[in-house]
């Protein structure tokens, strides 16, 4: 183990087996403790309501072992310790309801911390959520045990290694997350009371490690509800399109409480830039899930990928998607998705028939504008659709346009690489549906550089060429996105598709002086109607664009000079887009 002695935050390097490759992980002091009421006086300070807390991780309390109760016929077994196969002690809240048993547990696993307010008067409230929507007792992003434990199940709130009291040091999004959670799960089902069957839910980092966990396939796993989680680290998260993101993870990196050292993952991200066997270890087996699997997909948040290429690629046979537009933490609380949980879990941690089976494979969330949606769990049987007809709209540089025909003439725009953007819009004559994934493929070239960042966004914008956002959370969202390094451009033809190219990341190919190059941009899946008139515009740009958004996200980019767009002739430049045909029309009635 090496210590950095320059600069803050102080680094040290672990050195880690992975498979015969021999890698120094960097990691960092975690953030300690604070004593309690830190949370609320910190909300206070900000001139917030002194009955809650907005959007924070609350209260990380010392070890106090016992069992209470709540309130109103729930108990809670409070620091449970649970240790892990190499012998690490961590630990767990469990709430479950006094005076019963064979009892299903539901586990709520993140680094985030077990009880956020229990042992204070502070309640939580996070955006888009009303107050009084969950309790103290709620891990953040987490099923709320007061809810849960009246329907006859237990929830474990849990710290992994290193995250509060429990020992070791955190190591996240891994294998070992999946091996520490086969562990507690087959502690929890050994547990008196319990029936044998656990569950997971809760979204974002709480749906993240869901995937590697139940790769692991532990015995008394019976079902998963991962809502909106990231799952390959690399590609979806820390280096999306092959560069760092540089605010939201070491914002985050900063914020994990413990005892020993975190894994700092965007450090990482310099130390080894290109994709190696440390980034390969943090993504998950798709194939070796095989449990029943309620997917939950955001369209317009970074989870986006992980859950779509979950459902996708997840070996189970009973795996069902719902989709929608708005962000993860009103969907996660608001009732009917509430009560919809609850019947997946009553079929499978329970064994209740209750007609769970009949519920459309995948329920479509088609976007309009704003906070309109054009339908709402659209009843579909797959994802993408079978039906979907791939076309291209062919980019015309020169008129800053695009076609459902190729381009004859030769033409090329330029933007500034750092500043600028290149916009190319269609008008659409009659009602066009695009759902799923699209790829834009582009001819480029660097003036004065030998690489560009690249940043795009899938708009629309009415007959006028106003922009219709959709909204997330009241603010506007800038599009469908897709990045790319163009040096990091090279895909591996037989893991990509039609519509989803796949990067190797590890091949750097800088482009030359006046090197003309072709590549393939994916675009994340979304579902969004266009109504006669409206335009779909495509941005090409290098640097990030968001109005009024409380997430720090930023990006180390490597753009100056211009960036240069050729298309026409041979340079065939094009968007793919995955149109769907209407399955009955009747004179004016169209049924999609």
């Amino acid at each position: 183990m090496s210590v950095a002695k320059t600069g803050a935050p102080q680094i040290v390097r672990k050195k880690m087996k992975f498979g015969d490759e021999e890698i120094a992980v960097a990691y960092r002091p975690a953030a300690r403790h604070q004593p309690l009421g830190t949370a609320a006086a910190a909300a206070l300070a900000k001139g917030q309501l002194p009955s809650y807390c907005v959007n924070g991780w609350g209260d990380w309390p010392p070890l106090n072992p016992r069992t209470y109760e709540i309130g109103n016929g729930i108990i809670c077994d409070q620091d449970v310790m649970i240790p892990m196969r190499d012998g690490t002690k961590t630990y767990c809240d469990i709430y479950r309801p006094a005076n019963q048993r064979d009892i299903p547990v539901v586990i709520a696993w993140s680094p985030f911390g077990k009880r956020p307010c229990a042992d204070s008067d502070i309640e939580w409230q996070t955006l888009g959520t009303p107050y009084g929507s969950y309790s103290k007792h709620c891990k953040f992003e987490g099923p709320d045990p007061e809810y849960w434990c009246h329907k006859g199940y237990a929830i474990a709130n849990y710290d992994p290694r290193g995250i509060g009291n429990s020992e070791g040091d955190m190591y996240i999004w891994s294998s070992q997350e999946g091996r520490d959670g086969y562990d507690l799960i087959e502690f929890l089902a050994r547990l008196e009371w319990c029936n044998g069957r656990i569950g997971m839910a809760g979204n974002s980092a709480l749906a993240m490690a869901q995937w590697r966990i139940a790769a692991e396939q532990p015995p008394h796993l019976a079902c998963i509800a991962p809502w909106e989680g990231t799952a390959e680290i690399y590609r979806e998260f820390v280096n999306m399109g092959g560069f760092t993101e540089s605010g939201f993870n070491p914002f985050l990196v900063n914020e994990l409480v413990g005892k020993g050292l975190v894994e700092d993952h965007y450090q990482m991200t310099k130390d080894y830039p290109l994709m190696n066997a440390y980034w390969e270890d943090k993504i998950p087996d798709f194939k070796k899930i095989e449990v029943p699997a309620y997917i939950l997909v955001g369209w317009n948040h970074f989870h986006n990928r992980g859950s779509s290429n979950g459902f996708r690629q997840i070996s189970s046979k009973q795996k069902w998607l719902r989709t929608h537009r708005d962000f993860e933490w009103p969907d996660q609380y608001q009732r009917e998705n509430i009560d919809d949980l609850n019947r997946f879990f009553d079929r499978y941690l329970k064994g209740i028939r209750n007609g769970w089976e009949s519920t459309p494979r995948v329920r479509l969330a088609v976007m309009d504008a704003y906070d309109f949606d054009f339908e709402t769990a659209r009843a579909e049987k797959e994802f993408p659709l079978a039906r979907t007809e791939y076309r291209k709209l062919y980019v015309d540089a020169a008129a800053r346009a695009m076609s459902e025909n190729p381009v004859a003439r030769e033409s090329k725009i330029h933007y500034d690489a750092k500043k600028g953007k290149a916009t190319f819009d269609i008008t659409f004559d009659k009602e066009t549906e695009l759902t799923g994934y699209m790829k834009l493929h582009l001819w480029m070239e660097a003036d004065g550089n030998d690489d560009m960042d690249l940043f795009v966004a899938i708009q629309k914008l009415d007959a006028k060429g106003k922009w219709l956002p959709t909204l997330v959370l009241g603010k506007p969202h800038p599009g469908t996105p897709g990045k790319l390094r163009v040096s990091l451009r090279e895909t591996d033809h037989e893991k990509s598709t039609e519509f989803q190219p796949w990067y190797p990341y590890n091949n750097p190919q800088k482009l030359k002086p006046g090197e003309i190059v072709p590549i393939d941009i994916e675009i994340w899946p979304s579902s969004r109607i266009w109504h006669p008139g409206e335009q779909l515009r495509v941005e090409v740009m290098g640097h990030y664009e968001r109005i009024d958004w409380f997430e720090p996200f930023d990006w180390d980019t490597n753009n100056k000079g211009n960036h240069v767009i050729h298309s026409g002739g041979k340079y065939d430049s094009y968007l793919l887009v995955p149109y769907i045909p209407t399955k009955y029309v009747a004179g004016d009635y169209v049924y999609r």
